[in-house]
């Protein structure tokens, strides 16, 4: 069982974390990202241990979801797997008058998976945006078995999603033939029960499929998904991993929580779960 697993078993996406302790102190909630949902339980999980009495609900829904909920003010917190965009700012700024501060707390090594028998070991970003668009449709055509490709893909509203059609599909729209599942562990499913398959989801997960080396263009190496790899960015789907306030909230219990998730504790917990530390210079100290 990996390190994620261990977080993973009683936890579905969309899932809610609610922990209270022995005093009255009010609630933390943090809404988004069904990629980033099991670091978030587990952070209030730690964080709640090492401070008695403080409440913190952690709720998924993607990475869209969550931002929605920061302009509806229905939110302390949003998790992003992407960079919050121009019409989320200003619809923030016309709720509550101020951009949303912005909190880098995670590192991401977007992998790339495929079916344990699928003999395809590596694809270069070119590659994956003609499958994922649809104009490779058989494993054959990159190597492998004579088998049509199945494509599982996230839904519109996740921040995965979103990075990974900006990124590796070069904004191009998803084959109309890609199958929608509603969390990374769905994907991971799918393709684990599927020799045909290929997916994408955050590096924390993995269990039952392979991830692939992926290169940057036929000229360049390719490269596996690790801390290493990730946080010198040779890594070539790389991201950050966000937290998104309003700033009026920005300071008591919020405060002293974002920066412990920040600190040598959180980032230790960012390990644990599966995803890779912040360097030095973005921690709070």
């Amino acid at each position: 069982m990996n390190s994620l697993q261990k977080w993973l078993a009683p936890v579905c996406a969309g899932s809610v974390l609610f922990i209270t302790g022995t005093s009255h102190a009010a609630t933390i909630t943090a809404k988004g990202s069904d990629t980033m949902v099991i670091l978030a339980q587990k952070w209030a999980e730690v964080y709640m241990i090492e401070h008695s009495g403080q409440k913190i609900q952690v709720t998924g829904g993607g990475s869209g979801t969550g931002f929605a909920a920061l302009q509806n003010q229905t939110t302390d917190l949003c998790n992003a797997s992407r960079k919050i965009r121009a019409k989320e700012i200003e619809a923030c700024i016309k709720a509550f008058g101020k951009r949303p501060t912005e909190y880098k707390v995670a590192l991401d090594g977007l992998s790339v998976y495929v079916n344990e028998q699928n003999p395809v070991k590596q694809l270069t970003i070119e590659q994956l945006e003609r499958i994922f668009t649809g104009k490779i449709r058989n494993w054959k055509e990159v190597g492998g078995n004579d088998l049509p490709i199945t494509i599982h893909s996230r839904e519109n509203s996740s921040g995965t999603y979103e990075f990974f059609k900006e990124n590796v599909l070069k904004g191009k729209d998803f084959a109309a033939s890609a199958q929608t599942m509603p969390g990374t562990a769905a994907v991971l499913q799918a393709v684990a029960n599927d020799p045909k398959a290929i997916g994408y989801g955050g590096a924390a997960y993995g269990a039952g499929a392979k991830h692939l080396a992926i290169k940057k263009d036929d000229s360049s190496p390719a490269i596996e998904p690790g801390e290493e790899t990730v946080v010198k960015g040779t890594y070539p789907i790389w991201r950050h991993l966000f937290i998104y306030v309003n700033p009026a909230l920005d300071k008591g219990e919020v405060a002293a929580y974002l920066n412990w998730i920040r600190s040598d504790g959180g980032q230790k917990v960012v390990k644990e779960v599966g995803y890779f530390p912040l360097p030095d210079n973005l921690r709070q100290k």
